[in-house]
């Protein structure tokens, strides 16, 4: 099942949510949205979906794609060893995975309200070094939960898509020397789509291991730049899900993003291995298209960056503690 919103030509922008069924767009029966279906699980659904009639709805390609889901939330991971030896050369100079990175699956939390979709255009702030990032997103459906264990949390997985953590490295390297973020480097702009499709269309590319032996692959201006499978992953995205609740809680609609896939899924792990900004970073005209097996095409113009209001440096203070 693929589950998506859109708006349909001549329809006052209205969003429609509902399953694409083969070349067709098909509105939910009963007023539902994709937060509904996702709240009721699989098995739910799979019921919802039975009760479709073959032939109706709209051509897909007809329609104004939009974020399959509004999240809740968005973390993403950093679940790719080769991802990490190649940027870390980018921002701080030396190829470097540190020791941490093996013992848990570590992840930040970015902005769930500058979400895009497919075909919309990115307006990035002021950068000299605007990139992209190749991942795969796991959305929870289906209650949810707290502390759940490993196999507790595949049970929450609803579904995946795909998802591109837009990245401006200038920004992220200059904020990180703070010893927080990534933030303004990433928070612009996250891409998901064309649909969310549920975890049991996918459960024949899963390995032995867990692992989704996805083929993904990621395009600008229609040049393959880079190329790897999503099994390389350190981690299962139950692990992920699993150590994201440890403590804490995940929720339906959670975006839970796989980190970005080795073998150029980004350009800062080409710039970081060759020593110089070859590919070039992204400019206004370009056009990145990311393909995953099984789930799709994700695609997004890059347009005119966005100057942002001035904010002032620092201001040095005489740290009183009574006030004068």
């Amino acid at each position: 099942m693929r589950l998506a919103r859109w708006t349909a030509p001549g329809d006052d922008d209205r969003t429609r949510e509902g399953f694409i069924i083969g070349d067709r767009a098909v509105e939910f029966p009963d007023g539902l949205t994709v937060a509904d279906v996702i709240a009721g699980g699989l098995d739910a659904a799979r019921t919802l979906h039975s009760r479709i009639e073959p032939g109706i709805g709209t051509p897909w390609r007809e329609v104004g794609l939009l974020p399959p889901l509004v999240p809740a939330s968005i973390r993403d991971f950093v679940a790719f060893e080769e991802h990490v030896e190649g940027v870390s050369a980018a921002i701080d100079g030396t190829s470097h995975v540190p020791a941490e990175w093996y013992e848990a699956p570590t992840f930040y939390f970015t902005n769930p309200h500058t979400v895009l979709g497919p075909d919309a255009p990115l307006r990035p702030p002021v950068a000299e070094r605007l990139d992209f990032e190749l991942e795969v997103a796991a959305v929870i459906g289906g209650g949810g939960g707290a502390n759940l264990s490993v196999t507790e949390a595949e049970h929450v997985i609803f579904g995946y898509t795909i998802m591109n953590d837009w990245s401006a490295r200038d920004l992220q390297g200059r904020e990180m020397k703070v010893r927080l973020g990534p933030a303004k480097g990433k928070d612009f702009a996250t891409s998901l789509g064309p649909w969310i499709v549920t975890a049991d269309e996918l459960s024949r590319f899963v390995d032995g291991g867990g692992y989704l032996a996805l083929r993904a692959e990621v395009f600008v201006n229609d040049r393959l730049v880079g190329a790897d499978l999503v099994s390389n992953m350190a981690w299962p995205f139950a692990a992920l899900v699993a150590y994201a609740s440890r403590n804490s809680r995940v929720v339906d609609g959670d975006v839970l993003g796989s980190g970005t896939v080795g073998n150029g899924g980004c350009l800062a792990e080409l710039w970081g291995r060759s020593g110089s900004l070859s590919p070039a970073p992204l400019r206004a005209g370009d056009e990145v298209r990311m393909n995953v097996e099984g789930i799709g095409s994700l695609r997004n113009p890059v347009g005119a960056p966005v100057v942002g209001p001035e904010i002032p440096a620092a201001t040095a203070r005489p740290r009183l503690r009574v006030r004068a």
